[in-house]
C-alpha cells in the first residue's frame, strides 16, 4: 500500500456552497496509480466545512445556504463568541454540523463518486479567505 498527501489553499470564496471536486483531484494526481483505496479530504479551519452532494443543479447550494442560514442564524443574542462578528458563532456551528472531512473511495484510479455526485467547500464566513485542505489518499498501485 502506498499512501500520498497533499496541502491544497483554495482561492477565497464568497459564503456560499461550492464545487470543489476539480481542484482537489488536480491537487492529487498520484490518485491516477491506484486501483483501489481512499482518498480523504481535511479541511483546516473551524468556519468552514465539507460536504458531498449534488454537482448538477446549482439550485441545491442556494438552498443548502438558505437551510444553514434559517437553522443558525446570525445575531442570537444568546451566542457569547461573537469577537469576529455576527457570522462568526454560525459558522462554526455550521461547521460543526456538516464536518472537517470526507472521505471517498478510490476505484481504478478515480474517486468513486456518484453521477451527480460532488465535493463542496461550505463556506460559512463572509470573509473567509482562503481555506486549507490536506488531502490524503492511500491504496493498491496499479
Amino acid at each position: 500500500m502506498d499512501i500520498f498527501q497533499e496541502t491544497l489553499t483554495l482561492r477565497a470564496r464568497k459564503r456560499g456552497f461550492h464545487l470543489i471536486t476539480e481542484e482537489v483531484v488536480a491537487a492529487m494526481p498520484q490518485i491516477t496509480s491506484l486501483t483501489k483505496g481512499i482518498c480523504q479530504i481535511f479541511i483546516q479551519h473551524t468556519s468552514a466545512s465539507l460536504t458531498i452532494n449534488e454537482n448538477a443543479d446549482p439550485t441545491v447550494r442556494t438552498d443548502f445556504e438558505m437551510f444553514f442560514n434559517k437553522s443558525v442564524p446570525e445575531n442570537d443574542p444568546d451566542y457569547v463568541h461573537d469577537y469576529e462578528g455576527s457570522d462568526d458563532m454560525p459558522a462554526h456551528l455550521k461547521s460543526a454540523i456538516l464536518g472537517s472531512s470526507v472521505s471517498i473511495p478510490i476505484r481504478n484510479g478515480r474517486l468513486a463518486l456518484g453521477t451527480w455526485q460532488g465535493i463542496y467547500l461550505c463556506e460559512h464566513r463572509n470573509y473567509g479567505g482562503g481555506r486549507r485542505l490536506v488531502v490524503t489518499a492511500w491504496g493498491e498501485i496499479q
